[in-house]
């Protein structure tokens, strides 16, 4: 950013980016869950949303963190949370994406995303995007040079009601080029008595992700991404169900 211009928000973000667990694994897999936190400093009042919007499924992905979690300590496996909410900048999309600082999320406009300068939009993603993703991109370039296996899963949820429409899938396994990898964890979860489906409801798009095609695809690594309905993730018992489902299949 131009020194002689600052942000708005110039020393707002006070906690780091990210939090880690379990860097220094053995496992092949890095966990990702971009989507782990709705904190937003203060001093942003909630971007302008009411506390209930701002606590939405449009400001983080409730339960993914629990989930991947309890993944990380079940396998032994690194985790790279976000601390910070999607609302603010989403790390699972391209710096230059539309929605990378989204002005409206589903049906919620987002007033404090109306109207930002450049300097303020380049301060969040210096402070907030580039830290989280040049971290994990050093933890892959040090296994690689190692001559380890790596591979790279994205935990998320998804709201069962989306512009007012019901949604009976329970899990999705979105992927690009892993579809060996992806089959193979499709085929476990089709032996259980849940609804499951490959690239719903979302499909990936190096357009608009950042995870699986930057980090994965792009570095030919076994890539995936995890949707499971964020009203199956509402109890640690229900969170420890989904991670001894998923946990044998990664």
């Amino acid at each position: 950013m131009d020194t002689c211009t600052k942000s708005a928000e110039h020393g707002l973000y006070t906690e780091p980016a990210y939090h880690l667990l379990r860097e220094d694994s053995e496992h092949p897999l890095i966990l990702v869950c971009e989507h782990a936190s709705h904190y937003i400093p203060p001093a942003l009042h909630d971007l302008g949303l009411d506390k209930v919007a701002a606590r939405e499924h449009i400001a983080w992905d409730p339960g993914a963190l629990e989930l991947a979690q309890s993944l990380s300590q079940a396998l032994g496996a690194t985790l790279i949370a976000a601390n910070y909410s999607r609302l603010l900048i989403d790390l699972n999309r391209p710096r230059h994406a539309p929605d990378s600082i989204p002005l409206q999320s589903e049906i919620y406009q987002v007033p404090g995303n109306q109207h930002l300068d450049e300097a303020t939009r380049e301060y969040r993603r210096q402070q907030l995007f580039t830290p989280f993703h040049q971290r994990l991109q050093r933890i892959i370039d040090r296994r690689l040079a190692a001559g380890r296996e790596v591979r790279v899963v994205g935990i998320h949820s998804f709201t069962p009601i989306y512009y007012s429409q019901p949604r009976s899938l329970e899990v999705g396994v979105l992927y690009g080029n892993a579809t060996a990898y992806a089959a193979r964890i499709l085929e476990g979860l089709w032996t259980l008595p849940i609804k499951v489906a490959g690239n719903q409801p979302y499909e990936i798009d190096p357009l608009s992700d950042m995870t699986v095609p930057v980090h994965g695809d792009a570095r030919g690594l076994e890539s995936v991404l995890i949707e499971v309905r964020n009203d199956l993730l509402r109890s640690p018992e229900a969170v420890q169900c989904w991670s001894d489902r998923l946990a044998p299949l990664l």
